[in-house]
């Protein structure tokens, strides 16, 4: 099998996940944020992992020179699977230079030298899967929550703005453009459906609030758990590349991902006594794994960053959804662009709870502006009906007149 060939069959169980084309009947559920979570960071993590566990890629992940006697294999697998160390006097770039050591952290050691293990490169494909999945939950947890309530609703009305005719007009085999008065009933059961779970829409944004939280305690907790699994050595990375390095240092990167290093390995001699055998090993794993840690470094504090900035706008649609006509405006024109009447905004959002202001929102991001303008009218007409015959009842008492009608 050829190279791009083999390459391609590696990574065609991620074909499922990569959309480049949205269906008529795809709904959006989410944010940009939340799908850089579980679209961007899932497959990013979940190529990695088959990346470092292929070896059509780089080749043996191992290779150790040893004695004659040893067999090749035997010393290989037992300095994979245990570990392998590197000595920290010796990770000196001037000796290194001068010739005066072959690689960094490798040469003679003592009982007393510091030594620094490393073992993490055997569990790198499973962690990265395993952090890959973490990404997943929050979105799975969501539409298990949602339960395709939006798609319910607005399903085949991507195309109403077209709804000229009397008739349904079939452009390709995926396409439709409804008829009028097809389009006129749908925006009708949108309404009713708004309109029935007036005040009732709490658990749906709380739920996604819950899930938004989530993916950013999640990201945090990423970051800890990769500096915890490199020994420490993720957290400054980052800044450890960034920054100039002393000349009497090594490269950062070969201190934590060495290329090569030593491995013992003990057997019985032909008389029953034990010998030690030194073994010089080239780890061609580790030229990935750098490359893979450095990226999800900048990724996932940049993921942290924006995150976090998308709770903090969650937060000032909880505060101002109520209380600022131009913020609606905003809001609003971000999720449906186009023109619409300012006050059917704020007559709308008056009336309702920030789950109700939140599922509307929702309902505008899937809908063309010319049928969100329609639904947007005949709300506010509802809305203000109903504003003027319970205008004098508590709200707790509105609340269960609107249930039983």
């Amino acid at each position: 099998m050829s190279a791009p060939a083999t390459v391609f069959a590696a990574f065609s169980v991620l074909k499922d996940h990569v959309k480049f084309k949205v269906s008529q009947d795809s709904v959006s559920i989410d944010n940009i944020v939340f799908r850089l979570h579980y679209r961007v960071t899932f497959l990013l993590l979940l190529g990695a992992s088959i990346l470092v566990s292929s070896k059509q890629f780089i080749g043996e992940h191992i290779r150790c020179i040893a004695d004659k006697d040893l067999p090749e294999k035997v010393i290989e697998t037992f300095c994979f699977f245990t570990s392998t160390y590197t000595v920290v006097k010796h990770l000196n770039a001037t000796a290194i230079e001068r010739g005066e050591m072959p690689h960094p952290g490798v040469g003679p050691v003592n009982n007393e030298d510091p030594i620094i293990h490393h073992a993490y490169y055997q569990w790198v494909p499973f962690v990265l899967f395993f952090q890959a999945l973490l990404f997943y939950v929050p979105h799975y947890l969501w539409r298990r929550i949602e339960g395709g309530r939006l798609k319910m609703l607005v399903s085949g009305l991507h195309m109403a703005a077209l709804a000229l005719n009397d008739t349904e007009l079939k452009i390709s085999e995926k396409v439709t453009v409804p008829s009028k008065q097809e389009r006129d009933e749908r925006i009708q059961q949108i309404r009713i459906g708004f309109l029935n779970r007036l005040h009732l829409n709490r658990p749906w944004a709380y739920g996604l609030t819950f899930c938004e939280v989530m993916n950013f305690t999640n990201v945090i907790m990423q970051i800890y758990l990769t500096d915890w699994f490199l020994g420490g050595a993720f957290l400054g990375l980052g800044q450890s590349l960034v920054e100039p390095v002393p000349e009497d240092l090594a490269n950062p990167l070969d201190i934590v991902f060495p290329k090569v290093t030593k491995c013992i390995f003990y057997k019985y001699g032909p008389t029953g006594t034990i010998q030690k055998h030194d073994a010089l090993c080239v780890m061609a794993l580790n030229i990935v794994n750098e490359k893979i840690y450095t990226v999800l470094w900048f990724w996932f504090i940049s993921l942290a960053v924006v995150t976090g900035l998308g709770l903090v706008w969650r937060m000032l649609t909880m505060i101002l959804h109520a209380r600022s006509t131009s913020f609606n405006k905003l809001v609003f024109s971000m999720a449906c662009p186009g023109r619409f009447n300012p006050w059917n905004v704020l007559s709308v959002t008056h009336e309702y709870y920030f789950g109700d202001w939140l599922f509307l929102f929702y309902i505008a991001k899937n809908l063309d502006n010319y049928v969100f303008k329609e639904l947007l009218q005949q709300l506010a007409e509802d809305l203000e009906s109903r504003r003027l015959r319970y205008n004098l009842l508590p709200l707790d008492v509105e609340d269960d007149l609107l249930k039983k009608e």
